[in-house]
């Protein structure tokens, strides 16, 4: 799968090791620094663009940084359908596949450790 979009999303979690396997595992993003932004934690990147921010509690954010925390939900675009479905299958990680109404989208619909309920678009055509 390649990620091709997501808006910056903080995460505030107690489990930042378990979290950053996950969304190496799961869904092929790779840690790397950021050191002009002075949170710590550890951020997720697919290719040159910064993902997700996991923020470990000691680490939390103060009022006015650039903050999207502890989202309910965020949702990635992203292309290679059949190899992220094989990917979940593979590992047994529960999904759920939807059709957008009136689109021509492939929503894939799962949650991290922590609960966050993510989406993946992708192109029906694929």
């Amino acid at each position: 799968m390649e990620i091709e979009r997501l808006d910056h999303v903080n995460i505030v979690t107690n489990r930042l090791p378990e979290l950053v396997a996950w969304y190496e595992e799961i869904l092929g993003l790779k840690p790397g620094p950021r050191p002009d932004f002075p949170f710590p934690g550890a951020w997720m990147y697919a290719s040159e663009h910064a993902l997700v921010h996991l923020v470990g509690r000691e680490g939390q954010l103060s009022v006015g940084s650039e903050v999207k925390l502890k989202l309910e939900h965020f949702a990635f675009s992203a292309k290679g359908m059949s190899s992220f479905e094989d990917n979940l299958a593979e590992r047994r990680h529960p999904f759920r596949k939807t059709n957008v109404p009136r689109t021509n989208l492939v929503q894939f619909h799962l949650a991290d450790p922590d609960g966050n309920h993510i989406h993946i678009d992708f192109d029906e055509s694929e």
